[in-house]
């Protein structure tokens, strides 16, 4: 099974097939716009606008499962982050990537990634603080931590890195670097 197997909502709700992308690198971000970590969008277009031209594509789906920091539908998102911080990038429709209501697309994804904790940096520490109240278990677990976690995508669909939301995006730009 790859990527290439699911097919994930349009903003406008039709279906859009992941095998679209095939042979792309593809870096798929579960993003709120209300969140301490929604600047990140502007590294993330830097990137894009950098390696699109290599064949990154970066995959952008809101959610609002976290601190509900993703409220309003999926125009009003949009309008947000290309008026804010100008996305060029597909952004798809609000999901779930955790419980029951998760997409299969994201289940796929934290059956197929680790959680290798998050970076020892301040914003690293409290969020290992907020998770531990929400879950004791939550080291032990591949569930998705928080918004702006990042799945890096082989070109033949495989999922090759997670970055937690307090992983630098110079070490998530490195390692694009290395996949392209």
């Amino acid at each position: 099974m790859s990527i290439y197997d699911f097919s994930v909502k349009a903003q406008d709700g039709s279906d859009v097939a992941l095998a679209d992308y095939k042979g792309k690198v593809l870096l798929i971000v579960n993003t709120a716009t209300g969140c301490g970590f929604t600047p990140q969008y502007d590294e993330l277009q830097d990137i894009y606008e950098e390696f699109k031209k290599d064949g990154l594509e970066i995959l952008d789906f809101p959610c609002n499962q976290f601190g509900e920091q993703a409220p309003g539908d999926d125009e009003e998102i949009h309008s947000f982050c290309t008026g804010r911080y100008g996305i060029t990038f597909p952004q798809f429709a609000k999901i779930d990537v955790n419980g029951e209501n998760a997409i299969p697309l994201y289940k796929w994804l934290a059956k197929n990634s680790t959680f290798e904790g998050f970076d020892k940096n301040p914003m690293g520490l409290m969020m290992s603080q907020v998770l531990k109240k929400m879950d004791k278990d939550y080291k032990n677990n591949s569930s998705i931590k928080w918004n702006f976690t990042k799945f890096l995508i082989s070109r033949d669909g495989q999922c090759v890195a997670r970055f937690e939301p307090t992983t630098s995006m110079k070490k998530v730009k490195e390692k694009i670097r290395e996949v392209l």
